[in-house]
């Protein structure tokens, strides 16, 4: 008998530390890993699609008018984990897997962002009710929606921005790739507020790993960026746009937003304090604060010449 206590308790510390070990080893796989299973916890429920690349993963739940989540590159749809429970009871919430990204294929190869078009184009046309549906995305899933609304306006109903667009950016994309851990901070500074936790070592590791195996190091082989920029081609945008942006952001900063709305037919911006690149994770109540206010209200119309475009942030409630 006391073999078999020993032997269950050398087995338990064993799983222990493993546990304890991939924790340290694969941070950013085990937070995708809770934000998931946060999202089947408030009700979601995973489903796959086909696509012309392969099967895509999408989370659904809720009822109303239908609302796209669209994550940024190198994320997973668990991103939005922590926004969505106040939006269900509202609005019918599909939030994918982007190709490539997740649990979606292609799982590998270079991966191009027309690919990835594609299946949000799969998505929209296949799941969206045959009603206009509204596009929320975060940074490349912001470029992502302003894209798809510029090809296909009558499928849209609005665009809301968060952090990301169209249009070229100021910084050099390869900052996307650091190749070592200081490099990784320097990046992680730039996509945060300053006051925000510091992202620890073992963090900053896994973040140097993942740009280069995962996603990102992926599409920077595709290399079909530039085609599906719209320098130039705002004017013709034919559905409003909402823009929300973390005024911390030094990656894309605010004044990239401004430059997007006024080019803009029909856009306001709404700003974060303290926010940076990912509100959704940094601080999704002032997220979901200006994500309410922006459903709630009509879509922004066309702005008088002159007139401003940037509106109060709205007073987050509590986390």
């Amino acid at each position: 008998m006391k073999r078999v206590v020993l032997a269950l308790i050398v087995a338990l510390l064993a799983l222990l530390l493993s546990g304890v070990w991939y924790v340290w080893k694969r941070p950013l796989a085990v937070l995708a890993w809770g934000e998931r299973r946060n999202l089947a916890k408030n009700g979601f429920q995973k489903t796959a699609l086909s696509t012309p690349n392969g099967e895509m993963t999408v989370w659904e739940a809720g009822s109303g008018p239908t609302v796209v989540l669209l994550h940024g590159a190198g994320d997973q749809a668990g991103a939005w984990s922590i926004v969505v429970p106040d939006l269900t009871g509202k609005y019918w919430i599909l939030i994918p897997d982007l190709a490539g990204h997740g649990e979606s294929a292609p799982a590998a190869g270079p991966l191009k962002l027309g690919t990835i078009l594609a299946g949000v184009e799969t998505l929209v046309h296949a799941r969206g009710k045959d009603q206009p549906v509204v596009l929320v995305g975060n940074s490349m899933g912001a470029w992502l929606a302003m894209v798809y609304a510029h090809r296909h306006p009558e499928r849209v109903a609005r665009v809301v921005a968060v952090n990301g667009g169209a249009l070229h950016g100021d910084y050099d994309p390869m900052i996307l790739l650091p190749p070592d851990r200081e490099a990784a901070r320097k990046l992680m500074e730039m996509l945060r507020d300053p006051d925000s936790l510091k992202t620890p070592d073992f963090v900053l590791d896994d973040v140097v790993r993942h740009a280069r195996n995962g996603p990102m190091g992926r599409m920077f082989s595709g290399k079909d960026f530039e085609q599906f920029l719209l320098d130039g081609k705002l004017g013709e945008m034919r559905v409003p746009v909402d823009i929300i942006w973390g005024e911390s952001d030094r990656l894309i900063p605010l004044d990239y937003a401004k430059r997007m709305a006024a080019q803009l037919p029909a856009a306001r911006i709404t700003t974060l304090p303290r926010c940076g690149h990912v509100p959704q994770r940094e601080c999704p109540s002032s997220l979901i604060a200006a994500l309410e206010k922006v459903l709630k209200e009509p879509p922004p119309g066309p702005r008088p010449a002159g007139a401003a475009t940037t509106t109060e942030p709205p007073k987050p409630g509590m986390p």
